[in-house]
């Protein structure tokens, strides 16, 4: 339904700010589902996530893959981090267009000196903090969204110091207003993002691949089964799936655990010649006739 992007310098209120508008949401009429997607949720510590380049480019990563795989029409993901790049930003921006769904940034828009002192705060009571050389990094940094940025609209701005961060916050109302209003023909000022053609065809086939590969695996698994229930046990010599299919031939009798070992194993080199080859078979019988074809050389002849 919605994807929210929180940002924010380090220690400005981000995460009291995501709970804020979580707790506000499920209050809400919306019967959506709410979640909020952050560092914590990875058990990731904050000082060595941002400790150089490579360390911050891999925790982006993960996130955006988890946003990538949670983001539906079903739901409203709260992604709280630091968000401090725009590029990064203008990435979620497009994982929210190529799911069809509402996209806003809410900024927690707080002095330096007061984040310092939170931080300060923070390390008194053996809280998790940054270290100094990290947060003057990150501060350094930061860019400040602008509501002009398509991927940074519309944003929804908090002023912690001033205002402090509550469920009644102006702009947490707001953003509740806007993730949660009915949109018909005559809805202006509610935005709901709309793929492009490239965007919407290949997230279709790559999900529509990994579905069938992923049935029609099983579907070999379970003839398998069930045709060495049906034996006295030793090897199966002439399985046949169907009339279009290789004969499966296998040189002894093979237990469930292994037969979903090997079918996972199929499934992941499948994908990784997918990365530089041809893309995963979009067929059932396709997959199936793979499927054989491995287990044939794997178990017995072919």
């Amino acid at each position: 339904m919605a994807l929210v992007v929180i940002c924010g310098q380090p220690c400005s209120g981000k995460s009291t700010a995501a709970l804020c508008l979580s707790v506000a949401l499920k209050e809400s009429e919306s019967n959506s589902t709410i979640r909020i997607i952050d560092e914590a949720s990875f058990h990731l510590d904050r000082n060595q996530s941002y400790a150089d380049m490579t360390a911050e480019k891999n925790l982006r990563g993960v996130l955006r893959s988890e946003v990538d795989r949670s983001v539906s029409r079903d739901n409203i993901i709260i992604v709280d981090s630091l968000n401090s790049i725009k590029g990064y930003r203008y990435e979620l921006w497009c994982l929210a267009r190529a799911a069809g769904i509402r996209y806003c940034v809410l900024f927690c828009d707080a002095e330096e000196t007061q984040c310092k002192k939170w931080n300060e705060q923070r390390r008194e009571k053996c809280e998790a903090t940054y270290d100094d050389a990290i947060f003057e990094d990150l501060i350094r940094r930061f860019e400040k969204p602008d509501r002009r940025n398509r991927w940074d609209s519309p944003l929804f701005e908090l002023f912690p110091c001033k205002d402090g961060i509550q469920k009644s916050s102006a702009a947490i109302v707001d953003a509740i207003s806007y993730l949660t209003k009915k949109v018909d023909s005559k809805t202006r000022d509610v935005k709901i993002l709309q793929p492009t053609i490239a965007t919407q065809s290949a997230r279709f086939s790559e999900a529509n691949s990994l579905y069938e590969l992923d049935r029609a695996t099983q579907e070999v698994i379970n003839v398998v089964v069930e045709a060495q229930s049906q034996s006295i046990g030793g090897p199966l010599n002439g399985i046949s799936l169907s009339q279009e299919l290789p004969t499966l031939n296998m040189s002894r009798s093979v237990g469930l655990p292994e037969l979903r070992r090997l079918r996972r194993t199929f499934i992941k080199l499948t994908g990784q010649t997918s990365l530089s080859g041809p893309p995963p078979p979009s067929d059932a019988e396709s997959a199936k006739r793979m499927f054989v074809d491995y287990l044939n050389r794997e178990l017995g002849t072919a």
